[in-house]
């Protein structure tokens, strides 16, 4: 079998051009993501050094990487206490639903869109990004703070919200009837509660299938499930994420342990891919024009997340600087954004510039808006009273 040259050069460049710049990162104590988003914008389309040849495996790879990043984040907590948490944050949804959604239903309006681009917008601003989200978790060390539960939780409602949302846009875009919309939607959030059921009545004979003593089929398992489980996700319009996090969560103790370090440098390297395939879908020539109006809507969505996360975390009774913490990591939109926008193919020709540019701000502002918070010097007091059971 013959190896294409061009895509080993293209992927040996990339992969070098990313090392440097995560190492330039680890030196400033920055997390890399936004590095990786600019080294994107800079090889894709429009920009300095395309990479035709690699473009596929970019593309593939992003999905894995999402897969792993939450998975990896599943692991670092159980399932019992993440539904204890969730039914805490049922409130902390709502506001986030009404918070983030208006001002991009709002916007859509002012641009006189229609009813299909109205929708597509608010989901837009809607949902936060769970893959970098994920990822600032890790890089910043605050998978053991006391707000990270809130954020969690946030975000998996958000993500169980897209199981209703998609089919709706996807068949309205589509010029389907609401019927068939109805029907999608059914058959998502059916795919999400049989999926919880299944992880919390059953989750601990999973732990069992994968657990083996050699690294090697322990990471072949546990990975092959975890696809599984995000492909059957997907089909649903149930989100790959929440499957892959669900998996995480089912696995405990010393299985969840060695998971962690056999998926490290494979979740680090896809993740890295990831965060470089959203830059590469940006052509910086169709970003300027729209870049005004990106930033207004960016700047109100970005306090707008602040309050949500600001919310959340109070619920479990965190201090001033947790809570500023939680609306931070908040802010950077990503993936699901970004299919919105494709799942309206040419409907809209104005709304696909508007949200990736919209997208590229709050992915590159979200990371350092996160990492200067915690720097920040609040006094970090609490509500009197006793924190919550659970998470």
């Amino acid at each position: 079998m013959r190896t294409p040259v061009a895509l080993l050069l293209e992927l040996g460049v990339i992969l070098a051009v990313l090392g440097v710049l995560g190492t330039l990162a680890r030196r400033l104590t920055l997390s890399p993501v936004p590095l990786y988003l600019l080294a994107g914008l800079a090889i894709g389309e429009g920009g300095v050094a395309p990479v035709p040849a690699a473009g596929d495996f970019v593309e593939t790879g992003a999905a894995i990487g999402v897969v792993l990043l939450l998975l990896t984040l599943g692991l670092e907590f159980s399932l019992p206490e993440f539904a204890v948490g969730v039914r805490r944050h049922v409130p902390s949804a709502v506001v986030d639903l009404g918070l983030n959604a208006v001002p991009g239903a709002v916007a859509g309006w002012l641009l006189g869109l229609d009813g299909i681009g109205i929708l597509a917008l608010a989901g837009a601003t809607y949902i936060s990004s769970s893959g970098i989200v994920a990822r600032l978790l890790s890089d910043l060390r605050r998978l053991g703070n006391r707000e990270t539960p809130a954020v969690l939780s946030v975000l998996v409602m958000e993500d169980c919200a897209m199981a209703a949302y998609l089919p709706v846009l996807a068949v309205l875009a589509s010029g389907g009837q609401w019927w068939q919309a109805g029907l999608g939607v059914l058959a998502a959030l059916g795919a999400v509660v049989v999926a919880f059921t299944v992880s919390y009545r059953w989750g601990h004979h999973v732990g069992r299938l994968v657990a083996h003593p050699d690294d090697e089929q322990l990471l072949l398992r546990v990975l092959g499930l975890t696809l599984i489980v995000a492909a059957l996700a997907e089909a649903v319009h149930a989100s790959a994420a929440v499957g892959a996090f669900l998996v995480g969560l089912t696995l405990t103790g010393e299985t969840a342990t060695r998971t962690r370090a056999v998926l490290g440098p494979l979740r680090d390297l896809f993740a890295a891919v990831f965060f470089l395939a959203i830059g590469l879908s940006v052509d910086p020539g169709d970003l300027l024009p729209v870049l005004p109006a990106a930033l207004a809507l960016a700047a109100v969505t970005a306090v707008t997340k602040v309050a949500t996360g600001h919310f959340a975390a109070a619920r479990d009774r965190v201090g001033r600087k947790g809570r500023l913490r939680a609306g931070t990591v908040l802010i950077a939109r990503g993936e699901f954004s970004l299919v919105i926008v494709g799942l309206l193919g040419t409907m809209h020709d104005a709304l696909g510039p508007l949200v990736t540019a919209y997208v590229f701000v709050l992915a590159l502002a979200g990371p350092l808006l996160t990492r200067l918070a915690g720097a920040l010097p609040l006094r970090d007091t609490r509500p009197p009273g006793p924190a919550p059971s659970g998470m």
